[in-house]
């Protein structure tokens, strides 16, 4: 069977085509100077509301070195980034008026000409902070927008991302015309032209989102039978996840010897990529890498590319892989947990399908890495140590997705004659030989692990060549 390669013929037409479009370093426009904002709220997160509750469970600092990661992401210039402490978050404003000022005198000493604010501002904050600092504004969830609109390749992702987009700037439009919102002219049932423009505007961007729901509406449909497809093989689906930059690529490639981008940056996978992988039981699954999980990830998003989470929605197994090393490695699993929730995956550990992958060990001292060994032996569902990097624990794992998809696996004894060499072989390839003894007469005793999707086909194999079962 060839490898499924959803999306890979798209993806390589995308990259050359942006490779084309690449203009050389001389000629580039210069890279926008930026300032990255991280308000730290003092208050709890009942004040912070529930798009930007989340951020409670990171520090200051480790979502100031997130924002910027986010923002180099899409090639900004970072020239400062400030923690800013709130008090209690203004309507007009999120911070305090002295923190504005201050913050102007800022912008135009270092010329700067685009503000990150990792928080998710109204429309009402991001308009005032636009105008009290002479410069753009771009809150968390626009950044990431961003982001995502850079790196989709399929044409399935770019439609997600345009949605997820239009889907934001809708929402910004209530009051984008304000100004001419009072130009009320005219009588009767007619509106003035602030009125009229807005709703152009609204209707507009409706009616892209209907055209966008319809087209993703059909490659949701080959999706689907694609999907569909690799049911009838039928091979385990088991899906990574995982907070942005923990490693999920890095493992794939290792896993699989495939060259998915992996890299030391946030977002670098965005369509989903998938390969066949045969585990140490002969069993065949297909192995699927998806789009990285983030704190405060954009509703809008979550829902836009709920066609591409549904691979992981799907899967036989979850790998969940955390950075351990990483100083909030358990608030993101915490982020990465609700996402899997809103996606309706059960993540309680007795009865869930999740596999946790503690990656990243080559980073942590020896002290460290007995520690973490001890904690995951107390586990009711045991994590499995490894580094993507390095290849360490590899083999473990493999060995514990074996288990975790054997668990209903079927053990056969059956004898063979001696002139049944094509089908022994054919027997090693599609199950696991626990056992193998030549008898006296020539004939040959085996104990078999048959995959639960193989059973139906290995027994009517070996009642096609007479022997019983």
């Amino acid at each position: 069977m060839s490898r499924p390669k959803d999306g890979d013929d798209e993806r390589r037409e995308g990259e050359g085509k942006r490779k084309r479009r690449r203009a050389p370093e001389a000629t580039r426009a210069p890279r926008t100077r930026t300032l990255v904002v991280v308000p730290a709220l003092k208050r709890g997160p009942k004040s912070r509301g529930a798009a930007n509750a989340e951020a409670q469970n990171h520090s200051a600092e480790s979502r100031l070195a997130e924002a910027v990661g986010l923002a180099k992401a899409i090639d900004l210039d970072i020239i400062d980034a400030v923690i800013v402490p709130v008090a209690e978050p203004r309507p007009s404003t999120l911070i305090g008026s002295g923190k504005v000022d201050e913050l102007k005198e800022r912008v135009a000493d270092l010329e700067i000409g685009l503000v990150v604010v990792d928080y998710n501002i109204t429309p009402v904050q991001q308009r005032n902070l636009e105008k009290a600092w002479n410069a753009k504004v771009l809150d968390r969830t626009g950044l990431i927008l961003e982001i995502f609109g850079e790196r989709a390749r399929t044409r399935e992702g770019v439609l997600q991302v345009e949605l997820a987009h239009l889907t934001y700037q809708k929402g910004r439009l209530v009051r984008a015309w304000t100004h001419l919102e009072r130009q009320r002219g005219g009588g009767g049932f007619l509106g003035g032209p602030g009125e009229a423009q807005i709703e152009l505007d609204r209707r507009m961007l409706q009616d892209r989102i209907d055209a966008i729901k319809r087209d993703l509406a059909d490659v949701v449909k080959t999706r689907d039978l694609h999907r569909k497809g690799r049911r009838k093989v039928p091979y385990p689906i088991v899906a990574i996840v995982g907070y942005t930059n923990a490693g999920k690529s890095t493992l794939f490639n290792k896993i699989t010897g495939a060259g998915v981008v992996a890299m030391d940056q946030v977002f670098a996978t965005l369509d989903p990529t998938m390969r066949e992988v045969k585990l140490p039981s002969a069993r065949r699954i297909i192995l699927s890498d998806t789009v990285g999980f983030i704190s405060d990830l954009p509703t809008m998003l979550v829902a836009a590319f709920r066609a591409t989470l549904e691979e992981v929605v799907e899967a036989d197994l979850i790998l969940h892989v955390r950075d351990i090393a990483h100083e909030e490695t358990d608030a993101q699993a915490q982020d990465v947990e609700k996402v899997l929730a809103d996606l309706g995956i059960d993540t309680l550990p007795v009865e869930s399908n999740i596999l946790e992958v503690w990656n990243k060990i080559d980073l942590l001292s020896a002290d460290r890495r007995a520690e973490l060994q001890h904690e995951a032996l107390r586990n009711v569902r045991p994590p499995v140590l490894v580094s993507a990097e390095t290849g360490e624990g590899m083999a473990p794992l493999l060995q514990s997705i074996d288990s975790r998809l054997g668990a209903s696996d079927e053990i056969l004894d059956v004898i063979l004659p001696g002139s049944a060499g094509a089908l022994l072989n054919w027997l090693h390839e599609t199950s696991d030989v626990l056992a193998r003894e030549a008898r006296k007469d020539g004939s040959i005793e085996l104990r078999l692990r048959i995959p639960s999707e193989k059973k139906e086909r290995v027994i009517g194999r070996l009642r096609k060549n007479g022997i019983s079962v």
